[in-house]
């Protein structure tokens, strides 16, 4: 049997970043964006909009973060938990993957915290 080396190369260098879930996630998240857009009914979920999307390593889960306007975060995360199914089964009909992931819908507190950061930079002046 083969030993194993002692000697290891420094850690930004042992592996590379994979590309097909970064791809995997462009995918998904330009088709849920476009099925947001034209083909849901739930009012929950009209002005909700997606801003980027995280698939894991093993293409089991992705991880889609949304916003929307302040007093509608609770309804719109409800509405697409309610439509995660009809989504996922629309995913697995548009992309021709072995599996579909499942699909986990996160707020994205981005906008939030730079709103409050303008807030906090304004009052200073």
């Amino acid at each position: 049997m083969g030993k194993k080396s002692r000697f290891q190369l420094p850690e930004g260098l042992a592996k590379e970043p994979k590309r097909r879930p970064a791809r995997v996630a462009d995918m998904i998240r330009n088709e849920v964006a476009m099925l947001l857009l034209m083909g849901m009914k739930d009012p929950r979920v009209q002005n909700v909009t997606l801003v980027r999307a995280h698939v894991t390593d093993n293409l089991r889960t992705a991880r889609l973060y949304y916003t929307c306007q302040k007093e509608q975060v609770e309804e719109a995360g409800a509405g697409l938990a309610s439509a995660a199914g009809f989504i996922r089964s629309h995913l697995a009909k548009q992309l021709h993957l072995r599996f579909v992931p499942e699909l986990i819908f996160a707020y994205d507190a981005t906008l939030d915290e730079v709103d409050r950061l303008n807030e906090l930079l304004s009052d200073g002046e």
